[in-house]
């Protein structure tokens, strides 16, 4: 049976992936692709409906991005959101023009209940705005379905030609009924079913697997985190033998998880993987050392990786592809497409420039982590596994502030192990997306035993998210605060003070460099 599908066309904003999400969320299949997707591909795909996504441009300026006008005659219900709203209006004859007054965060936006897309949608409702320009004038045959004191096009709709645009976004968390709203255009306006689920994701990601790899030999960096190891059970229950493990302990891992990860998927695991341990701390040290810029070090650790992987590959002989657990919050970090580099991840932006496989395999490059954990929960994998603590590739590389020395990795990972173990042992694990400890530069002057101390920082770091994308400060209880501080500077050698990061995403990012 075929599925429903509904294609996001990628016009360069930040929540290009989330707005594909959300229409999941509905059990209805999404994909993402570039506005540069043919008018003939999208017919040959068949999809129930299309979504144009917000994007940095003004669509009035000659070289931003367009789309051609025949996409409207199609007959597929088109939702425009954001910089997406305006396309739609200035192709089809509407006015779009610099806002009098620009619109920036929660607004409250007074809809019209009448249309199908606010069906069951408060009359004043909050919605996000992030928007320069407006929708001045909405093109002929368009109904204005909701405004703002400053935006008089807030949306609007053709119900004949099954067209709608929304200059806020639905998408978002802030925007209160956006799931409602997304969900009445996939259900209402394009008649989608709502029958996919994560088990249909699976299946067919292990198909495509199958298809694609063939009889090749197959190389999968795992780390032993979330995303590198559905990445690998994927890879297993699609090629078997054929796939190859290699788990690089660069020294950067957090306290005995090396040994963690061996037990987990070496010969003595579950799992019927080829499974490689290569020991290369001293190795990513003498390449670190010296290295201060966080830019710097996510490129080094990523080229050393590759490098690594690259030797195993040849003593394996003959691999054809290269497998790595990339998610969607690392390519957009990465500033792929016309998305703004934030930082670099190992696995997509840190790549060298030449990389000595056939091609690079992501299977979960889609999918947000919430996402990964319902595919390896899927997948049978283990919940202690799929739940495990986020943690990035380049490892605490990152999570010290400056010059990665052996001894600044001696001191975070004796900090994490006890910050990790008392927030267990008060139950507050449970309600964090991500918590870690982290070594800053800075020393200070402190005291202990009566002797004077100059010694480093650390800093505790708990955020609340789901999709990694956004993030709040944790409200962690002071009593379990003062407990780790305790056990920290009286039990990790070298540190004489503890910080707690109250800085949400945006505007920090979650990892500290």
């Amino acid at each position: 049976m075929k599925q429903d599908l509904i294609i996001v066309l990628d016009f360069g904003g930040q929540y290009n992936q989330l707005i594909a999400r959300r229409v999941r969320e509905c059990n209805v299949y999404a994909e993402v692709h570039p506005y540069t997707l043919s008018l003939e591909a999208i017919q040959k795909m068949d999809p129930k409906g299309i979504i144009f996504t917000g994007g940095p441009n003004s669509v009035y300026v000659e070289d931003s991005p367009r789309y051609a006008k025949e996409i409207f005659e199609l007959g597929i219900p088109i939702l425009g959101i954001c910089y997406g709203s305006q396309l739609m209006a200035y192709t089809l004859g509407g006015s779009v023009k610099t806002a009098p007054v620009s619109e920036y965060g929660r607004t409250e936006v007074q809809v019209n209940q009448d249309s199908v897309l606010f069906q069951d949608v408060s009359s004043n409702t909050i919605c996000w705005m992030s928007h320069t320009d407006y929708i001045e004038q909405a093109p002929d045959g368009f109904r204005v379905i909701a405004s703002t004191p400053v935006c008089p096009v807030a949306a609007m709709e053709c119900v004949e030609k099954k067209l709608y645009a929304t200059q806020f976004h639905p998408e978002v968390m802030h925007t209160q009924e956006g799931k409602k709203m997304l969900a009445n255009f996939v259900y209402q306006v394009c008649g989608c079913k709502g029958d996919w689920k994560m088990d249909s994701f699976v299946e067919q990601t292990i198909a495509d697997l199958r298809a694609k790899i063939g009889s090749g030999k197959v190389l999968c960096a795992l780390s032993g985190g979330v995303d590198s190891s559905v990445a690998a059970v994927l890879l297993s229950k699609a090629v078997g033998k054929q796939l190859t493990c290699v788990f690089v302990d660069h020294g950067l891992l957090r306290k005995n998880e090396g040994d963690e990860v061996e037990a987990v998927f070496g010969p003595e695991g579950p799992y019927d993987l080829n499974f490689i341990r290569v020991n290369a701390q001293e190795r990513f040290y003498e390449r670190l050392k010296g290295l201060v810029e966080p830019e710097q070090k996510r490129k080094t650790i990523g080229e050393e990786f590759i490098r690594v992987f690259e030797e195993e590959a040849k003593k394996i002989g003959a691999v054809d592809f290269l497998v790595q657990g990339t998610i969607y919050p690392d390519v957009i970090e990465s500033g792929l497409g016309k998305s703004a580099v934030i930082k670099s991840h190992h696995n997509v932006g840190g790549l060298p420039d030449y990389v000595d496989f056939k091609e690079i395999v992501e299977p979960l490059r889609l999918l947000f982590k919430d996402e990964v954990r319902k595919a390896g929960l899927e997948l049978g994998i283990p919940d202690y596994l799929v739940y495990r603590q986020p943690f990035p590739g380049p490892g605490l590389g990152i999570r010290i502030i400056g010059e990665v020395t052996a001894d600044k990795v001696r001191m975070v990972q004796d900090a994490d192990a006890i910050y990790r173990e008392e927030i267990a042992k008060a139950g507050v694990d449970r309600n964090l997306g991500q918590y870690f400890a982290a070594l800053t530069n800075m020393r200070s002057v402190g005291v202990m035993g009566d002797e004077r101390t100059y010694d480093y920082a650390v800093a505790l770091r708990a955020v609340c998210t789901s999709d990694f994308m956004t993030a709040e400060s944790a409200e962690i209880p002071w009593e379990v605060l003062h407990k780790v501080t305790n056990r920290i500077v009286n039990e990790v050698k070298g540190v004489n003070r503890v910080l707690y990061d109250c800085t949400g995403k945006p505007p920090a990012t979650i990892e500290f460099e």
